[in-house]
């Protein structure tokens, strides 16, 4: 006899949670897309925004980091975990000190992200192309799509880096936001 419990005692179990606590989805939801849009409607405050959060994360991990690595100094790997720690801090550091060009420089990496992934893509969808798998067309727009933000993003630097990353992260935000609450009015209606 098994004591582990079947996948509709645990699917039963998800949909009780869900409707037990759909509020706190909805809740997070509307915060969400209220913070989203925000960041849509002013794309320059969020991009400073997420930069300097970006500067922040960097900075305590890279104390924390430090800390670590000074306390097991007798562990394998030490130089490196120091350098590691050491660049958390120093670019930390830089993005709290600078924004603006941490903005700059984060574009650059998004416009890098977006030319790799579109390429990525295209050739993913001609990989399923030759082997006649349905739908590649789907993945090749969404390579296009890549490469048509890296072009815009690139050819309006710098003063593309204003409002880029800010723009994403609230369409982004948007989007979750919106799932958040389709998740949390059905989970409502939905007997456990």
């Amino acid at each position: 006899m098994s004591t582990q419990p079947n996948i509709g005692d645990i699917q039963r179990a998800v949909a009780r949670s869900l409707h037990e606590h759909w509020v706190f989805y909805l809740v997070e939801g509307v915060v969400l897309l209220v913070l989203g849009a925000t960041a849509i409607v002013l794309p320059p405050l969020a991009t400073l925004a997420a930069t300097t959060l970006l500067g922040w994360l960097l900075l305590v991990s890279g104390v924390v980091g430090l800390v670590t690595t000074f306390w097991m100094r007798q562990a394998p790997g030490f130089w490196w975990s120091l350098i590691s720690a050491v660049l958390g801090v120093a670019v930390g550091v830089l993005l709290l000190a600078m924004p603006a060009s941490g903005a700059l420089s984060l574009t650059i990496v998004l416009v890098a992200f977006f030319i790799i992934e579109g390429v990525a893509s295209i050739m993913f969808a001609l990989d399923h192309r030759r082997e006649l798998s349905g739908r590649w067309g789907w993945m090749l727009a969404s390579g296009i799509v890549d490469l048509a933000l890296a072009l815009l993003i690139f050819a309006g630097l710098p003063s593309t880096a204003a409002w880029a990353i800010g723009l994403l992260v609230g369409i982004n935000m948007v989007f979750g936001g919106t799932a958040l609450i389709a998740m949390a009015l059905h989970a409502r209606n939905t007997a456990p």
